[in-house]
């Protein structure tokens, strides 16, 4: 597995990471045997980034992954995330960066994953009733009290980060990006790479979508959230899937899968840059890991640049959710 660093520290992951959330929530049933398995053979292939947070269930995906890494945690650069809280029932209460709910939430992650220190601690999304300085005050203290040894924002502006930066240094901004999602090239790429701050990238196939498996909105359960995400209805389904078409075509000339090419756009962006896709299952884990030996050329950047030149068709979020980003 290459290597890729994180920000100006020192900080250096497996190339690609494992987004651990559909473990435990949003993309169907789960099955925790089958999402430790994962883990595991994430970790025998050299996937050492391990992503979640103490939203995803809520609270069971940390416990999930605090079991799977028990017995080998030296192995593991462990990144979590607060700020988007919620009650124990799954009902939303809201973004919050006050101080004192900064030191709480770190103290119960810990607790759940069972850990002494996080690797990376990312504030999820950023309270705009708190100034961010304020919250990263906080943060600080926890890299200081060694709870913590680096910190990420999730979602941010360019202004934000800044801010954020200046308080201490942002090991890594995550935020979405793919070929379907473009909304970080220009200001927030560039303020990232100015300030030498590193890039992980989530969703990077899209939800799923450029996996090229996704043919029909009938194939996502109820309990599926992407049922109800604009890219996913009506005729921006229709066009999208048009986009994934053209991306299989090429991928097929290539002889590999649409997940991988869609994979490998996202690391020939820059070696800043490290996509955390995530699954739970081995095979698409090993699929993905795969992807990493893929080489492209300016001409192949430029095909697919040709078929895909502006992202997908349709918000990301709903409209509530668009309103918690970029700022």
């Amino acid at each position: 597995m290459k290597s890729r660093q994180l920000g100006t520290g020192g900080v250096s992951v497996s190339a690609i990471g494992l987004g651990c959330m559909g473990m435990s929530q949003s993309y169907g049933q789960s099955d925790e045997t089958e999402a430790i398995a994962t883990i595991h053979r994430a970790l025998e292939l050299g996937v050492t980034f391990l992503d979640t947070a103490d939203m995803y269930g809520p609270f069971t995906n940390e416990k999930l992954v605090g079991r799977a890494i028990a017995d080998r945690r030296e192995g593991v650069f462990l990144a979590t995330k607060f700020g988007n809280e919620r009650r124990a029932d799954g009902s939303w209460v809201g973004v919050n960066g006050k101080p004192e709910y900064v030191r709480s939430a770190c103290e119960a992650s810990l607790q759940r994953l069972n850990v002494d220190h996080i690797d990376l601690y990312y504030q999820h999304r950023v309270d705009t009733t708190v100034p961010v300085e304020e919250t990263w005050g906080a943060m600080h203290e926890l890299v200081v009290a060694g709870k913590v040894r680096h910190l990420g924002i999730s979602e941010a502006g360019a202004a934000t980060i800044r801010r954020a930066h200046a308080i201490h240094p942002v090991t890594a901004l995550q935020s979405e990006y793919s070929l379907f999602t473009r909304d970080p090239e220009g200001e927030i790429l560039a303020t990232t790479r100015e300030l030498g701050i590193g890039f992980v990238a989530y969703s990077p196939l899209g939800r799923g979508f450029l996996s090229g498996t996704i043919t029909s909105p009938d194939q996502l359960g109820p309990d599926d959230f992407r049922r109800t995400a604009p890219r996913f209805q009506g005729e921006n389904f229709a066009q999208n899937l048009a986009l994934v078409t053209a991306v299989s075509q090429i991928a097929a000339r290539h002889g590999v899968r649409p997940a991988q090419l869609a994979l490998a756009w996202v690391l020939a962006q820059g070696d800043d840059i490290v996509p955390i896709p995530g699954t739970k299952r081995r095979s698409y884990l090993e699929q993905n890991v795969a992807a990493t030996d893929i080489q492209l050329t300016p001409e192949d950047l430029a095909e697919i640049a040709a078929v895909v030149p502006d992202g997908a068709v349709g918000a990301r979020y709903s409209s509530e959710n668009m309103a918690r980003v970029g700022v």
